[in-house]
């Protein structure tokens, strides 16, 4: 294989992995804080919830979009079969995203607010559970014929192993949301998102074993893989770093500190993501196509690299000049 045929396909798995990282990170509190407005007991508490959102929802949802037309630039033919397969999730996905971010806009400044109320956190919801399955999905395997096209059923996504995920990505949206509002709130709300902290922590856990467990039994592909070298090391590494970032984070959590909890959670999406990311290299979809296959020329890559060399700087710095600009506590609940 020529050399910079087998390059950049490499650094635009790297990046789309970047990309997606920043969006699950950044998006996942702001997912993880919609759903937890379903639990609000209050009117004025839900306001503060939705507050501390309201500065950098939108930033944050930046990196899906960039993501999205990044891996139909660089792998256009991972983005036909992944979207063939998946249709139903990401509708689902992207359905909650548009239903949350207009119940965002009308609810400030409607009278009767019940029904935006839910519109927020049901569209949450339905959002987490959309890349949910669409993850769980990927990590199972999209049926492709010999040229990597989808060659599977409209309902292949859905199996239990999916619904495993879903859930599990569910309890991680709520842990780093709580993480994220003990931050910025403070009283009896902070002692509320330091409670669902903890439960979320304990269920994330929960999810994240019997996953680990059941991969390697279910899915012959996934087993050879993972218990030959050098990948042995990393399955058997990756389970006892998570276990110790718990560890960790609950600690925190008991010792009621306000930013330790969001760091530690923030270290645990960063491994579960590094183990992943290990793990799948070099394949797009799974033990299906890899990143070679679904490639695209290089020159079309080599010109999205110069491009998006200029576009994330400038997106990273408006983002951390966003988080300075808007750091501190959230202390009322109107937000128009």
């Amino acid at each position: 294989m020529d050399p910079l045929a087998q390059f950049l396909p490499q650094v635009w798995f790297f990046i789309l992995a970047l990309f997606l990282f920043l969006y699950v990170m950044l998006d996942g509190f702001d997912l993880g804080v919609g759903i937890l407005s379903l639990t609000s007991s209050n009117e004025e508490r839900r306001g503060i919830l939705m507050t501390s959102l309201s500065n950098v929802w939108d930033a944050n949802e930046t990196w899906l979009v960039i993501m999205g037309g990044a891996l139909f630039g660089a792998f256009p033919l991972a983005y036909g079969t992944i979207l063939n397969g998946l249709y139903i999730p990401i509708f689902l996905m992207i359905f909650g995203l548009i239903f949350r971010a207009v119940a965002f806009e009308f609810r400030e400044h409607a009278k009767r607010k019940l029904f935006w109320n839910y519109a927020f956190g049901l569209g949450s919801f339905l959002a987490a559970l959309g890349q949910g399955f669409a993850l769980g999905s990927v990590l199972k395997g999209i049926t492709v014929d010999a040229a990597g096209r989808f060659a599977g059923s409209t309902w292949d996504w859905l199996s239990w192993q999916s619904v495993l995920v879903a859930l599990t990505l569910i309890q991680g949206y709520v842990l780093i949301g709580s993480t994220y509002l003990i931050t910025k709130t403070e009283g009896e709300l902070q002692d509320t998102h330091y409670r669902t902290a903890k439960i979320a922590a304990l269920t994330t856990l929960v999810g994240a074993i019997f996953i680990t467990i059941s991969t390697p039994i279910f899915y012959e592909s996934a087993r050879t893989r993972l218990f030959q070298e050098p990948f042995i090391y990393i399955f058997a590494a990756v389970p006892l770093l998570g276990a110790l970032l718990i560890w960790l984070l609950l600690r925190s959590l008991s010792r009621r500190q306000e930013r330790a909890p969001f760091i530690w959670t923030i270290l645990i999406f960063t491994l579960t993501f590094a183990g992943l990311a290990l793990v799948v290299f070099p394949y797009i979809i799974p033990m299906s196509v890899t990143i070679y296959q679904a490639a695209a020329a290089p020159s079309a890559l080599v010109f999205m690299i110069i491009f998006m060399g200029f576009l994330i700087p400038i997106m990273l710095a408006y983002n951390i000049f966003q988080y300075i600009v808007f750091r501190g506590k959230v202390t009322g609940g109107h937000y128009e």
